[in-house]
């Protein structure tokens, strides 16, 4: 397994469609380049931003070679492989590897109840299974099944176990991780925040970073969050931190990813819409973010 460094702004990348919802593949390169101008620490495939629940497995094999082979090697690529069934991710999990994934970030599995016993089991399954560093991922809001930081403590004791992404929004349970990455006793535990607002909190809490969507939106100033924390810049990074609110309070007009992807496309990028029918913004919502994002490009957010 070869190591990486799970660390910095990390963006779900979109997953351009055009107006038949078929994948539009050379607007994903232009995206994937625009984010690697724009200074980010990696690219992540199937995140909710990528719509990676709704994609057909071919179609992500097709999204995730592209990717890889846009980036070229010059930043680790995440790819999201958690189904609902055990043996489907392995399966999804090979074909990242194969198609040239670095890290493979796993969901809890959602819509049936899963005990922690069967979440431990169902992540020590697939890590066997699959040679790649795997991120584990908490996101209970859209599974149903949360990841208890006792947990994350045993999972953390296998090998190729080294991080985990928390977007529930509860900073004690970021905190709680952190804890519980300290079992790990070969190599560091990162713990990454999936909620933007509390990027720079997680990295003063002693996590590494964020897999940010807004960071399809502007992604020179979620990366740069990382970067001036690292050059000890606090003010600074937390001034870029809470630059996005105004993106996030956009949020109540939608999903959040149907949000981001619409406010992508309003800068220019033909991105299209998300898949039906996550794919509705009301015109009242169309207006705020036409508002938001001139008031932001007039401060320079990019």
């Amino acid at each position: 397994m070869r190591p990486v460094e799970i660390k910095g702004i990390i963006p779900p990348v979109v997953t351009p469609m055009n107006k038949d919802e078929t994948l539009n593949l050379e607007e994903l390169r232009r995206q994937v380049r625009r984010q690697m101008e724009g200074g980010v620490h990696g690219i992540f495939c199937f995140g909710t931003n990528g719509e990676g629940y709704i994609l057909e497995e071919e179609e992500k094999r097709r999204v995730l070679e592209t990717v890889v082979e846009e980036v070229a090697g010059r930043l680790p690529v995440y790819a999201g492989t958690g189904c609902v069934s055990t043996r489907e991710t392995i399966r999804q999990s090979k074909m990242a590897k194969a198609a040239g994934a670095d890290v493979l970030s796993i969901i809890t599995p959602g819509f049936a109840a899963a005990s922690q016993e069967e979440l431990y089991q169902h992540y020590k399954a697939v890590a066997a299974a699959v040679d790649l560093p795997v991120v584990l991922y908490n996101i209970p809001a859209r599974t149903g099944n949360a990841l208890a930081p006792a947990t994350v403590a045993r999972l953390a004791k296998i090998d190729n176990i080294v991080g985990a992404k928390d977007s529930s929004g509860n900073f004690q349970n970021i905190l709680a991780y952190i804890q519980a990455g300290k079992e790990k006793e070969n190599g560091p535990f990162a713990v990454l925040s999936g909620n933007d607002q509390l990027i720079l909190w997680t990295l003063l809490a002693g996590g590494t970073g964020g897999i940010a969507g807004c960071a399809n939106v502007y992604p020179h100033t979620l990366a740069s969050v990382y970067d001036l924390f690292r050059e000890g810049k606090i003010q600074e990074a937390r001034a870029a931190n809470e630059s996005i609110q105004s993106l996030r309070e956009c949020f109540k007009y939608g999903n959040p990813n149907t949000i981001i992807k619409t406010a992508v496309a309003l800068l220019g990028h033909p991105v299209g819409p998300c898949r039906a029918p996550f794919c509705q913004v009301p015109e009242e919502g169309i207006a705020a973010l036409k508002k938001v994002l001139a008031e932001n490009a007039a401060k320079g957010m990019c």
